[in-house]
């Protein structure tokens, strides 16, 4: 066979092939899309857009937390007539967020945790500013809030743009709203405490976009610097296949394709936290996270990032959501050892012999326990052996490979094997997500509890994915979280004296 035979041969079975690909990547989206068309109907909740919420090119109009709440407030009555009084009640609809006076109706509550709060002192010690994550509410921040005020803090749950009234609200908002958020708010406090004591506390997507202001303060925004910043499960890092949701976020707009808009269509029933997750949400937060990345790493080509406020970060060893490595290597590794700690929450090691169970942590947190060149301070809370459930902590100094170990007088709850992305912020007496024998909180009990549903039936028969069930919602550990976030900020302030 002649050459210029063969090259023809291999160029008829390139095009064959470059044919072959094309058809099978047109078959998969056909299919993905009639699966997506074929799944659950969109409710009013999913299609109703309300019109006025806070933007980043309304700060000219919208310049104090007052001039943001009024404008929330119309934001909630616009909610109220839209979705609330076109949505059916009854038993059937016993548990439908949106249905009014149902058990999952927020508004039975007082105050809603929705909506932006303030917990304000007479003669405050510090302000801190608390910021939710992406689909939450200011709920999920309110413990560790209420907590704080008791220790004499002015106090704010910031409502985030796009949160707190329904899933269409996260089709259109984007990070850079959420940002302009966050500067008002942090304004804010500093007319109410001395700018050099104020804290911010970010759950999730609230940690980069803390990050992203203290980067913009570094980079000379005159606006007030925290004097200490804590963080929970933050997204410091998310997964790269995030930057798809972009290109279903466009095609969701061509004819009969709206439901490509969303990454999740379910039922909501939980008060204080969206169910549906729209995909503009996971593409906000992947430019978020990812523009917060090359900042950290510009600003450490030039060395150890220094005068960063300490910075204390507690985290779940196994967490389906955010990156325990980003973490570690994209932010602690850039900053200079000024105090920053790194408190990881490892798995039941006793319950961890069980083979049905993967991935372990182990050899992360081995790494991190023996590696002597760390340059914050890591606390790995886990058993005290492998054949025990009593907890310990073991504690060791930057730039060291020797740890102490203290009894912590805690044990794993029976059943409870690890921590969750969710769980870390919320009391085990919370009465939504925590135990049902832990306490009634302070929360109207007429509305639903989340914290431990025992439900068993046929698989396919539930319209939220066992996953969701098996999901633990509050932390067994709780008071380490407390206890340490409470010494945190009170360290952060005599500092700054």
């Amino acid at each position: 066979m002649t050459i210029k035979r063969v090259s023809r041969v291999l160029l008829l079975l390139g095009r064959y092939l470059v044919v072959a690909v094309l058809g099978f990547v047109v078959g998969v989206l056909a299919l993905y899309i009639y699966l997506v068309r074929s799944g659950p109907a969109l409710e009013l909740w999913h299609t109703e857009k309300l019109t006025g919420e806070f933007s980043a090119s309304s700060v000219d109009e919208i310049v104090t937390l007052d001039d943001y709440r009024s404008l929330e407030r119309a934001l909630f009555e616009q909610l109220d007539a839209k979705i609330y009084a076109r949505t059916k009640t009854g038993q059937a609809f016993a548990l439908a967020r949106y249905s009014p006076n149902s058990l999952a109706d927020p508004r039975v509550g007082n105050p809603d945790w929705n909506r932006t709060f303030e917990l304000t002192r007479d003669t405050p010690v510090g302000g801190v500013l608390l910021l939710h994550g992406m689909s939450d509410s200011p709920y999920s921040l309110r413990a560790i809030g209420k907590k704080l005020h008791q220790r004499g803090y002015w106090v704010v749950g910031l409502r985030l743009p796009g949160h707190g009234t329904a899933p269409s609200g996260l089709m259109t908002a984007t990070w850079e709203d959420m940002a302009a958020a966050v500067e008002l708010g942090m304004r804010h406090l500093a007319t109410k405490v001395s700018a050099d004591s104020l804290h911010i506390i970010g759950y999730s997507t609230g940690a980069p976009l803390a990050l992203n202001y203290e980067l913009d303060v570094l980079d000379g925004l005159d606006a007030p610097a925290p004097a200490s910043m804590v963080f929970i499960s933050p997204a410091i890092g998310v997964t790269s296949a995030a930057v798809i949701a972009k290109w279903q976020r466009r095609f969701s707009l061509l004819p009969g394709l709206k439901k490509l808009a969303w990454e999740d269509i379910l039922p909501e029933f939980d008060p204080y936290k969206y169910n549906s997750f729209a995909i503009n949400a996971g593409e906000q937060v992947y430019r978020l996270t990812t523009s917060v990345a090359k900042r950290l790493k510009a600003r450490a080509k030039r060395g150890s990032i220094e005068g960063f406020p300490p910075t204390l970060v507690l985290l779940s060893a196994v967490d389906a959501t955010v990156s325990t490595e980003a973490v570690i290597n994209d932010l602690f590794m850039r900053l200079a050892p000024e105090g920053h700690e790194l408190i990881l929450f490892d798995i039941n090691r006793k319950k961890m012999k069980l083979s049905i169970l993967v991935p372990d942590p182990a050899p992360i947190t081995a790494r991190l326990l023996d590696d002597d060149a760390l340059p914050f301070m890591l606390t790995l809370v886990t058993n005290e052996h492998d054949e025990s459930t009593a907890l310990v902590a073991r504690r060791k100094t930057p730039f060291s490979a020797e740890a102490t170990v203290e009894s912590l007088g805690l044990d794993w709850p029976g059943g409870v094997i690890s921590l969750s992305h969710i769980a870390l912020p919320f009391p085990p007496d919370d009465p939504l997500y925590g135990r049902l024998d832990a306490g009634s909180g302070d929360v109207d009990q007429n509305i639903i509890h989340l914290g431990q549903i025992a439900i068993q039936g046929e698989r396919g028969l539930f319209r939220v994915s066992s996953d969701w069930l098996m999901r633990l919602r509050y932390n067994p550990f709780y008071t380490i979280l407390e206890t340490r976030v409470v010494e945190w900020l009170e360290r952060a302030s005599q500092d700054e004296d």
